[in-house]
């Protein structure tokens, strides 16, 4: 029922203008103008036709896993437009997962870096 419908993933945030800045000037999302909103919640658009909504929530809610990420072409370049904008990427070194230098891990034949957002989200970038 759901195998071809469009996804968008939902992301709490203490302070949504903060975050907004950080979605637009860092990851270059594109704003949409959501009618409803009252400050509480913004919505951005993101490569085809998928968007990302950031909800207001007092204390946040911070998961320890990824909730979000993005498919590349070429996670080189990506980390490097992105670290070149601000962006500081994690680095791991426990059982099954080990990033490089610049915070890629390689699993099969994929390959990823995560970071995270000024709320405290874990978010990545992948190459499959």
């Amino acid at each position: 029922m759901l195998g071809n419908a469009r996804v968008g993933a939902i992301l709490v945030a203490t302070d949504i203008e903060r975050a907004k800045k950080f979605y637009v000037e860092k990851l270059g999302l594109r704003v949409v103008e959501a009618p409803s909103s009252n400050g509480d919640f913004a919505m951005f658009e993101a490569g085809h036709g998928t968007f990302l909504y950031l909800c207001l929530r007092e204390g946040g809610s911070q998961a320890e896993h990824t909730v979000a990420g993005w498919l590349v072409d070429d996670i080189e370049t990506a980390v490097e437009q992105l670290r070149d904008r601000g962006v500081v990427f994690e680095h791991y070194d426990v059982p099954g997962l080990k990033t490089d230098e610049r915070g890629i891990a390689e699993s099969g034949p994929a390959r990823s870096a995560w970071f995270k957002d000024t709320e405290g989200n874990i978010l990545t970038v992948s190459e499959i």
